[in-house]
């Protein structure tokens, strides 16, 4: 429902971005910059449930990448 109590019966998508971070957009609207289909259509439920199941790393694509490096740096300087 949404805040009318209306049944939301707007069909969305999800769209990722280059960070691999997930959302949801109206499948009628054009994606905003930056953000490409993910290749799931369906409710909001269906959509915010399917980003549930495949954004299991909540942090940045960029910082993931940083995060490894430093780890690895750490790992080769204690070798």
């Amino acid at each position: 429902m949404n805040k009318d109590g209306m049944e939301d019966t707007t069909p969305y998508k999800v769209v990722v971005n280059h960070e691999e971070q997930y959302s949801i957009w109206p499948v009628e609207k054009k994606n905003p910059l930056g953000w490409t289909d993910a290749g799931k259509t369906g409710s909001k439920t269906e959509c915010l449930a399917y980003i549930k199941e495949v954004w299991t790393d909540m942090r940045p694509l960029s910082l993931r990448k940083e995060m490894e490096k430093r780890e690895k740096q750490t790992r080769s300087s204690k070798s």
